[in-house]
């Protein structure tokens, strides 16, 4: 899932992507591939929330014109499904099985400009920086790389911390050096890092796979994702790491998470073919205090604002 600038937002689902309002609840629009056989795989959404691009099991990469629900070109060069996808200005970046990063140019003809390589297995996680001067990528080897834009021939830090595979990343709002990193199911830690300096500076067992990451845009707090057994979305306090609450609701592991524009609403898309929106984060209050949808030891779901389903 991805949430783009003003209130659209976009779901994959099987052979497509579906475009919708949130504050409505109402789907509006949906950009099918092709091939009947072909399966979307990720999507992301550009900055200014004009272009929606979406990777899918064929290998390639589409970048759709979400005003007019228009495919206006396709990007090739993967041997394997795209399952990651970033952009950074008029850069788009996409991971795939075939264990490559590409960057690509949207608006030149040969939009190939570089290759990555570093990863031998599936790239799962792939996120910019919010300056745009960091990349990082996650695999199912196990590995977290951080790429400088500056240099990108190699590397500047390879991570082995994680015990699994590495699909959530989330770069700090706050701090621009500061990034968080999520295992799966073998590994089931939250790590901090300065990839300024390549330090981890904290981690976390969550007891459960960690499957998406956001930072909150007005607090110092985070939220995580996980799968077995509880399927649940959790809120953190950064840096002491102290659970806020539970969030529950979902019946199968929660794969994906956005938070709207605003950064006080987050969506969550699962396995069980649902999606909720949940009202995670408030702004800070003038006064320095705030007040939190999620009670600390609490594992119901009162900030749940709105479910759909999705079939």
């Amino acid at each position: 899932s991805v949430w783009g600038r003003g209130t659209t937002l976009a779901r994959e689902l099987k052979g497509e992507v579906v475009v919708g309002v949130w504050a409505t609840g109402k789907w509006t629009g949906r950009m099918q591939t092709d091939d009947g056989q072909n399966v979307v795989t990720s999507v992301a959404c550009s900055a200014d929330g004009r272009y929606l691009s979406i990777g899918d099991s064929a290998a390639t990469v589409q970048i759709w014109d979400v005003e007019h629900a228009s495919c206006a070109r396709t990007l090739l060069g993967h041997q394997a499904r795209v399952g990651s996808l970033s952009w950074n200005g008029h850069i788009l970046s996409s991971g795939s099985r075939d264990s490559l990063i590409l960057n690509h140019d949207v608006r030149a003809a040969r939009h190939v400009v570089s290759v990555l390589q570093n990863h031998t297995q599936e790239v799962c996680g792939l996120k910019w920086s919010l300056d745009g001067s960091q990349l990082a990528s996650g695999g199912n080897d196990n590995l977290l790389n951080v790429w400088d834009f500056a240099d990108l021939s190699a590397p500047r830090y390879t991570f082995d911390h994680h015990q699994a595979a590495v699909k959530a990343l989330a770069w700090c709002p706050f701090q621009s050096s500061l990034l968080a990193s999520g295992g799966g199911t073998q590994d089931r830690t939250i790590r901090f890092w300065n990839t300024n300096t390549g330090a981890c500076l904290n981690s976390i067992d969550t007891k459960s796979q960690v499957c998406s990451l956001q930072w909150s845009k007005h607090t110092k707090e985070i939220v995580s994702s996980h799968g077995f057994s509880q399927n649940q979305l959790t809120v953190w306090s950064y840096p002491t790491m102290t659970k806020l609450g539970d969030l529950n609701g979902h019946t199968a592991r929660v794969l994906h998470m956005a938070t709207s524009p605003n950064g006080q609403t987050v969506v969550s898309a699962a396995a069980d073919e649902t999606i909720k929106f949940w009202r995670v984060f408030d702004v800070q209050k003038s006064n320095g205090t705030r007040g939190h949808t999620a009670k600390s030891g609490t594992d119901s779901a009162p900030g749940r604002i709105q479910k759909s389903r999705i079939r």
